[in-house]
């Protein structure tokens, strides 16, 4: 997340009323609902993770020990095990 100067981006009324609030510190304004995404779906990381997963599952059903797999994937052996056993 990159910092902003208030000064820079709200008008001046807004600003000081603001200050009222706080001053010199941070402020934090969440996004709003319409606007919120689940984790990883901006970074495309939830669907690395899910792929990576589905990798682990069809290798284990081809006869893969959770402990290669575990060693393979630096997880560990009960990591593995909840990969697996989710489905």
């Amino acid at each position: 997340m990159k910092y902003m100067n208030a000064k820079d981006i709200l008008p001046d009324l807004l600003v000081k009323e603001l200050q009222d609030y706080i001053q010199g510190g941070y402020l934090y304004i969440p996004a709003s609902e319409n606007q919120h995404r689940c984790w990883g779906e901006v970074s495309g990381y939830k669907e690395e993770l899910r792929q990576r997963n589905n990798e682990i599952v069809e290798a284990y059903n081809d006869g893969s020990s959770i402990e290669c797999l575990a060693e393979k994937y630096c997880l560990s052996i009960s990591g593995i095990r909840k990969v697996i056993y989710r489905k």
